[in-house]
Parts: structure tokens; C-alpha cells; sequence
């Protein structure tokens, strides 16, 4: 059965609601830190090996496990070392996955969490805070606004449990 509402493990962070958050990303984050980042993240979208692509994603700090397969996919430039994907897992085509969000009067952040032998499919969204448990699958075009436990086919926007995997 679902859960009504899980919170996502994310830290909030104030500031005048008369400011544009997105306005006043510099102050949040380096500008280097985040021009290495996005130079890396480009050039990885467009490299075909899986070796040379996940060594780079390294470079930004996110934690890759062995046998990851990364298609095109858009990862934080803010944040890329919350991001978490254990071995032999799949993330789809143009898949964003977002370790901070930019809100009126606040922004928050919080660590993703992929599991082993994960497959995301194309398209989806992750948000921030959310783990998605060992073996588990992403439907093509999904919201992953909560949790995911392990062996488990989601899907949709936002995301329902479709069943129990084995």
C-alpha cells in the first residue's frame, strides 16, 4: 500500500522572498566549481565510453560504482557530489537528476541515493533527497518525488508502486 506523503532528506535554506533565489546562485556556490562542473558534465554527454565518462563524473565528486551506465543524462552542477549510483545501474537518456531546487524564499538540498542494479528510465526526474533501493526500476518519464524501496517497478508523475519485482 502507499504511503500518503514521505518528507524528502532535504536541508532548506532561507533568504528575502523580494530576492530570486536562482539570481543569487553564485553566493551558494562557487562559480569555478560550477563552470568545472558543467564543462565536465557537457563534454560527458557526448563521450560514448562508459569508462572514460564515469572517471570524469568522478572528477565532480559524485560517487560512481563499477559497471554504471550513464546515457546523456543531466546530472546537479551545484551539488554533483550528493549523487550516489551503486554498481552495475542504468540511468536513461536525457534522466535529470537534481540534488538542489531553487524555491520563492528558499532553496534546499539533499543527497540521491540510486541503489545497485537500478535502471531510470528515459526522461525521468529526481529530485533531491530521495533514495531508490537495490534492483529497483524507473518507468520512461517519471517523478521520483519520494522514496523508492528495493525490488520495486515504479512509475508515473508523480511516481506510484506498479508491483513488487522478484
Amino acid at each position: 500500500m502507499e504511503k500518503k506523503h514521505q518528507k524528502r532528506m532535504t536541508e532548506a535554506f532561507g533568504y528575502s522572498t523580494e530576492d530570486k533565489s536562482l539570481k543569487r546562485w553564485a553566493e551558494i556556490r562557487n562559480r569555478r566549481t560550477v563552470a568545472k562542473n558543467f564543462i565536465i558534465m557537457s563534454i560527458c554527454k557526448v563521450l560514448p565510453d562508459t569508462e572514460w565518462k564515469n572517471n570524469l563524473y568522478r572528477k565532480t565528486g559524485m560517487k560512481i560504482g563499477k559497471s554504471v551506465s550513464l546515457f546523456g543524462s543531466n546530472f546537479d552542477i551545484f551539488f554533483p557530489e550528493m549523487i550516489e549510483i551503486g554498481d552495475g545501474s542504468v540511468v536513461g537518456n536525457k534522466t535529470a537528476i537534481l540534488t538542489h531546487e531553487f524555491l520563492p524564499g528558499q532553496w534546499r538540498r539533499g543527497p540521491i541515493k540510486i541503489g545497485k542494479n537500478v535502471t531510470i528510465g528515459t526522461m525521468t526526474v529526481v529530485l533531491p533527497g530521495v533514495k531508490i533501493g537495490d534492483n529497483s526500476t524507473v518507468a520512461a518519464y517519471s517523478l521520483v518525488n519520494k522514496d523508492v524501496e528495493p525490488n520495486t517497478l515504479v512509475g508515473g508523475v508523480p511516481i506510484k508502486t506498479l508491483k513488487k519485482l522478484k
